[in-house]
């Protein structure tokens, strides 16, 4: 058997909730393919084991599969989608949210790696062997919970080596300092996340990322995949979901809430995200809350 297979068989053993003493770590199993839907992504790296997968940021489109990874250094907005997966061979991934905490301790001992240029915030590469071994290892402490407290932070950090040493490590790089070109635009990001019923400007939003408007435009496309008033507008809709399943509230409402004018346009727009109507998606989602035991 090779580490891939190895892993998988782990992953089908586990999959599901994440074991508490490993919160990061998420192992997700899926049966059938998916329409696509929009989602927010938290920093992560993602390693699918089998099935295919395809992301839609900005107007890029990734497709990946078994031993690829997947790297995203931002809160990006993004449509996803299992394109392959079945009963018999569900589409399997691991997802380990990143910890810059970790990545910057790595850095620190691998000292004279400067800054790379800002670039995109998302890619995907195939992992390669150590890569792959690392992944292996790591997971398999979910057969042997006890070890999870003393072996998990150094796989982690092996892992997070064998990232920053491969084709992922400039875009690892970008997130693990404080004071980097990608921290001041995720500052910007956080801004809009938090403000995001408001009627923002450029210029505040390029005035919080420190940059002139013409430097901070070109540089949030380039890593999110959008413009900022783009971003904000999924920002809102993803807020409005939220609020429409978990408060039951009217759509109208909703829209006004998270900063629309024209609740005609918030269901246009509502629409073309996520697939359906307002009621009609918040609904389904309600009732597959519902059902799951």
């Amino acid at each position: 058997m090779t580490d891939l297979d190895d892993i998988r068989a782990i992953a089908q053993r586990h999959a599901g909730a994440p074991h508490p003493a490993m919160p990061r770590l998420h192992i997700y199993r899926i049966d059938n393919p998916t329409d696509a839907a929009g989602l927010i992504y938290q920093p992560v790296v993602c390693l699918v084991l089998q099935g295919r997968k395809r992301t839609f940021i900005g107007d890029g489109v990734l497709e990946y599969g078994p031993s690829e990874c997947m790297v995203v250094a931002a809160e990006l907005t993004a449509m996803g989608q299992v394109c392959e997966a079945s009963t018999d061979e569900p589409y399997l991934a691991l997802n380990l949210f990143l910890n810059p905490a970790v990545i910057s301790s790595i850095l620190l001992e691998m000292n004279g790696l400067a800054e790379p240029a800002i670039g995109s915030g998302f890619g995907v590469a195939k992992a390669g062997p150590a890569l792959l071994d690392a992944w292996r290892r790591l997971v398999g402490l979910l057969d042997r919970p006890d070890e999870i407290p003393v072996l998990a932070p150094h796989l982690e950090h092996e892992l997070m080596f064998r990232l920053l040493m491969g084709p992922h490590g400039a875009l690892l790089r970008q997130i693990a300092g404080a004071d980097t070109r990608l921290s001041h635009i995720r500052r910007a990001m956080a801004f809009v996340r938090q403000y995001y019923a408001d009627h923002l400007s450029i210029d505040a939003m390029a005035a919080v990322a420190g940059m002139s408007v013409s430097v901070f435009h070109r540089r949030f496309k380039a890593v999110t995949g959008v413009s900022p008033l783009q971003y904000q507008k999924h920002i809102r809709l993803h807020e409005a979901r939220r609020r429409l399943v978990t408060e039951h509230a009217e759509a109208a409402s909703v829209a006004y809430a998270v900063g629309y004018e024209s609740a005609s346009q918030f269901s246009r727009e509502y629409k073309r995200l996520f697939g359906a109507p307002p009621r009609r998606d918040a609904d389904t989602l309600q009732s597959i809350v519902e059902a799951d035991p």
